[in-house]
């Protein structure tokens, strides 16, 4: 019998069958940040344990700190003891960081596949539900709890149980002005956001293909939102082209060897899923999210649905009265006060040039407030290489420095409360942008659009 994608990576990381379908996962590499990894390391000093292999960790922070003035001290107590925390216990254990000032530093999900850690076949964790964003290169990606932290520093093996498998295929050419995002939204609002839950799942098909690795990392990313326990695509091309070069990936004959593997890391044509679904590329168009699960989205163009069905009538209404919608609005005309682009979603340098290329020569909206931030330490430095930082600081745009920023409300971008912010990260829960914020999922382009016209629009008619 063939096997999927899934199952070649997962086999060949199983290091001991348990009876009760678990089994013991050894994993490539862990990456940590400051915001789950102290109770980890807390917890092996008190047992005594120490790192079992420290060389397959890498740590960075990018949840607490700010996106300006980063070599000042930071403000906020909370941020700074916890920022401090992962300094002093990377120093301790010997754990490779790439703290504040570090060429290297930046959101741990970016950082990742730019460095060359990230690639086919490997496993890798982190203490962040986002890690799946590294299946893009045919990795087993997930985020674990902090126990499951520590685990993997005293072990590097988990005690997992093998997940289902699904696979999502989408075929055809996109429209125009439809990315990456508006693909994973549009997935995410026909399963709803519990569509995933239990089964990791492979995205093919030929508009999968067709996209960079970038706008691949995209769509792995938010396979969390509809509950999957991660993504992956197959290595291609695309995938050996993008790691040759970069920093840790292998070099000369080794690479030539390992692309030799990694071209077998597909499922088989035989290999049979525990469900699948297709989707044609063509009824996709700019989505944008009304609610308060990623869940819920929308075309740009459609009204707020009336129901999402029996038994969802509630948090449905109560999601409305959150974010001021009522049933059978369209968003369009909605004045909109902030665009957040930034986060380990759409953080890229390829999405700061799709901002850069649509603003260019054009002003943002008096009423709007407009953030960009950088991925990393690399895509900020490339950015202002190329003179994107010139022509989004014409536009009015403010280019900060590499953080997680106002994808969540853990730093000092927070979104005031009651307003509105068009965001290209990956969640818009009650006060996830901070308390009472209302946040509105979408892709780079529809964010920079809205931006300019300062209000929710039908973007296809506003296309350069």
């Amino acid at each position: 019998m063939g096997k999927t994608l899934f199952e070649k990576v997962w086999s060949a990381h199983v290091v001991k069958e348990l009876d009760g379908g678990m089994d013991v996962l050894y994993i490539d590499r862990h990456l940590i940040h400051e915001v789950t990894s102290p109770q980890a390391f807390s917890e092996l000093e008190k047992r005594g344990l120490s790192l079992f292999r420290k060389e397959k960790m890498v740590a960075t922070p990018d949840h607490n700190i700010p996106t300006k003035n980063q070599h000042l001290p930071i403000k906020e107590a909370l941020s700074r003891h916890q920022v401090d925390t992962l300094l002093a216990n990377c120093a301790k254990h010997k754990v490779e960081l790439y703290g504040l000032g570090h060429p290297f530093q930046g959101i741990v999900h970016v950082i990742g596949p730019e460095l060359g850690i990230t690639l086919p076949g490997r496993t890798m964790v982190c203490g962040d539900s986002h890690t799946s964003t590294h299946g893009a290169f045919g990795a087993i990606a997930f985020g674990i709890g902090t126990s499951q932290v520590a685990q993997v520093m005293a072990s590097q093996c988990l005690l997992q149980s093998r997940p289902k498998t699904m696979r999502i295929t989408v075929n055809g050419g996109l429209k125009p002005g439809v990315l990456a995002k508006d693909i994973i939204l549009y997935i995410i609002a026909q399963l709803t956001a519990a569509g995933g839950t239990g089964y990791f799942i492979e995205y093919a098909g030929s508009t999968i293909e067709s996209l960079s690795m970038e706008a691949r990392m995209t769509i792995c990313n938010m396979s969390i939102e509809m509950g999957a326990r991660g993504g992956m695509i197959a290595p291609d091309q695309s995938t050996f082209d993008y790691i040759e070069g970069r920093e840790f990936a292998p070099k000369g004959e080794a690479f030539d060897k390992a692309v030799a593997y990694w071209k077998t890391l597909q499922s088989d044509q035989e290999a049979i899923f525990d469900k699948e679904y297709t989707f044609d590329a063509d009824d996709i168009e700019p989505m944008i999210t009304y609610g308060t699960n990623p869940g819920m989205g929308i075309k740009i163009t459609k009204e707020v649905p009336l129901s999402l069905g029996k038994g969802s009538q509630e948090s449905f209404n109560k999601s409305l009265a959150y974010m001021g919608f009522k049933p059978g609005e369209s968003l369009l005309g909605k004045p909109i006060n902030h665009v957040f682009i930034g986060s380990c979603t759409n953080s890229r340098i390829e999405d700061l040039r799709i901002v850069a290329d649509y603003v260019k020569g054009k002003r943002k909206a008096a009423n709007v407030t407009a953030m960009i931030v950088p991925g990393s330490k690399q895509v900020e430095q490339q950015a202002i290489s190329e003179g994107l930082d010139q022509i989004l600081s014409a536009a009015g745009f403010e280019l900060r420095e590499p953080g997680c920023s106002a994808c969540l409300g853990m730093n000092e971008d927070k979104v005031p409360a009651g307003e509105y912010c068009v965001s290209t990260s990956n969640r818009n829960f009650e006060g996830r942008q901070g308390p009472g914020a209302r946040t509105l999922l979408a892709s780079p382009l529809v964010a920079a659009v809205t931006a300019i016209e300062g209000k929710i629009v039908d973007i296809t008619k506003h296309l350069n």
